[in-house]
């Protein structure tokens, strides 16, 4: 078993740099079946959601090479397999969903494992399905394998009953290759997927009104290959802002879009830290106590769900009482018994989390429940008094590239452990 320990009460100092989005990456990857030539993909983070989709697309037949650390050159070509249900851990991560889209692109057909992922909560992929069978698939979940098949797909309008980033860039995925316009209204608005339609259309595509709440997407016959960089991650980018304002001093955060930035920055402005944009980075710095806010996820460009539990973290130490609001996913505040161990006052009503800040956390042995509660509870290890061990690393390993050495080289004394056995 892996653990992260952690020695706290260590300001941070220094620049660290952010690497491709997760988020983007593992849509990104998949929508290479859709292209017959070589893409030549840059700023790839090196995680462990890359590998194993990497891992997949060479199950199917893919050419695949890594021309640097950051750099693959990925050719679908000559992928000619449609059902991977069999494949072992495909069921294990969320991400795995947009492979449906796009073999049913590529080959009008797909069998592909039910996805998993992080678990808090239900996340239904209804959404996903009504696009495509608006797209003219017929659709089935059955032994938890998803199967849609259409005799030929048909550019339609749909409608999504729910804003879901997912659905919006598996639909794109599906309509890319279909004959006539789709046009899907009520869209999702992240970075990310306008990362995603922004690849496609490099390659050929024709997608428009990507960022704003209506896309439309003319079907063309063929994509072919050719070279993107992938976007900054927003969400480790913000990680490492609430890091160094929980852990206090002063960090560079490079290689970023501060645009992308924004709700998170505003929050912390009102938590009283400073921030101040650049072209290209931000510069994190608190020096005096931090101050109680109220917050509220939202999709973009409101507050990403996917920093609730950073930012829960950091107010548990804030003067006064904070309230955070999830509104996005259910079941997303089963990390706060762990901030509780740790001296924390929170209670939860729903998907409401009350916060009584206290003086300072004390450092205990805590789990990692997903991705980004992982993070948070790094953070609380951070900012404790003493030591802290966060179990559960390959939960963090899924979206953060060399997480411990970034940390270290901003002065934090944090170190990976392998031990043999349960202890």
């Amino acid at each position: 078993m892996d653990r992260y320990v952690i020695n706290g009460g260590h300001r941070l100092y220094g620049e660290v740099c952010v690497s491709g989005a997760k988020n983007a990456v593992v849509a990104i990857l998949p929508a290479t079946v859709l292209i017959k030539g070589r893409c030549v993909i840059e700023n790839v983070p090196d995680i462990r959601d890359v590998k194993f989709l990497t891992n997949i697309l060479s199950h199917m037949g893919a050419s695949i090479e890594r021309l640097d650390a950051s750099t693959l050159s990925v050719d679908c070509t000559d992928v000619n397999v449609y059902d991977i249900s069999d494949f072992e851990g495909i069921g294990d991560m969320r991400a795995s969903y947009y492979l449906i889209g796009a073999l049913l692109g590529r080959f009008n057909r797909a069998r592909v494992g039910m996805p998993g992922g992080c678990d808090f909560g239900q996340r239904p992929i209804d959404q996903h399905i009504k696009g495509f069978e608006r797209l003219g698939a017929t659709v089935s979940v059955c032994d938890d394998v998803v199967s849609a098949e259409a005799k030929c797909l048909r550019g339609a309008s749909i409608y999504m009953d729910k804003i879901s980033v997912g659905a919006t860039i598996n639909v794109m995925l599906a309509a890319v290759r279909a004959e006539g316009q789709t046009v899907i209204e009520n869209a999702a608005k992240e970075p990310h997927v306008v990362d995603v339609a922004n690849f496609l259309n490099s390659m050929g595509a024709d997608i428009r009104g990507a960022g704003t709440d209506v896309i439309k997407i003319k079907g063309v016959c063929d994509l072919t290959g050719g070279s993107y960089a992938i976007i900054p991650d927003q969400i480790e980018a913000g990680t490492y802002m609430v890091a160094a304002a929980a852990a206090g001093g002063r960090i560079t955060v490079r290689n970023v879009i501060p645009k992308h930035l924004d709700s998170i920055s505003a929050k912390l402005r009102e938590a009283g830290v400073e921030i101040e944009e650049d072209d290209e980075c931000v510069t994190v710095t608190r020096l005096g106590p931090l101050r109680s806010v109220n917050v509220k996820t939202l999709p973009y460009p409101g507050f990403p769900t996917d920093m609730q539990p950073q930012i829960t973290t950091l107010l548990s130490v804030a003067d006064g009482d904070s309230v955070v609001t999830e509104s996005i996913f259910d079941f997303r505040f089963r990390y706060v018994e762990e901030l509780r161990v740790m001296g924390a006052q929170l209670s939860v009503d729903g998907n409401v989390c009350r916060i009584c800040g206290v003086g300072g956390l004390t450092g205990a042995r805590i789990r990692s429940y997903d991705l980004r509660a992982g993070a948070a509870m790094l953070i609380a290890g951070l900012m404790a008094d003493g030591r802290t061990e966060v179990e559960d690393r390959a939960y963090i390993s899924r979206g953060y590239e060399n997480i411990v050495d970034k940390l270290r080289s901003l002065g934090a004394d944090i170190t990976m452990q392998t031990v043999d056995g349960v202890y």
